[in-house]
């Protein structure tokens, strides 16, 4: 009989530490893409957009930024999880550009994306 009640008594500990350890990795989840570390605008010309990943595609760009002509381009790194925002950018390649971002630290894969800078907007300067 007390076999039959330690077997029974780990099973049911094994489910409430599995179901805790569940809990809590969506609740991680939640708050890692909920909540923004930062946002900002950048503003250059985006002279690499490209849809990639072997199962989980995203759109990723290279945004060329330059202060003084005579300078090195700064390039900022973004990826884009909206379609519809990953269009108005094909659009405007060549041109241009302002970037509105939200940076998401830690985030637990790159599933979503390879930069932790996701584009949220774009306007046309030029």
């Amino acid at each position: 009989m007390s076999s039959i009640t330690t077997k029974a008594n780990l099973i049911k500990n094994i489910a409430i530490v599995a179901a805790a350890l569940f809990a809590l990795c969506a609740v991680y989840l939640w708050f890692a893409f909920t909540w923004s570390y930062s946002t900002g605008e950048r503003a250059g010309y985006v002279q690499k957009f490209s849809k990639k990943g072997w199962i989980c595609k995203t759109w990723e760009g290279e945004l060329s930024m330059m202060s003084l002509p005579s300078q090195v381009p700064e390039k900022f790194f973004f990826t884009v999880r909206n379609n519809i925002v990953a269009e108005k950018i094909n659009r405007s390649l060549g041109k241009k550009v302002a970037l509105n971002y939200d940076q998401y630290k830690m985030l637990p894969t790159s599933c979503f994306g390879d930069t932790e800078f996701f584009v949220s907007d774009i306007k046309i300067i030029e």
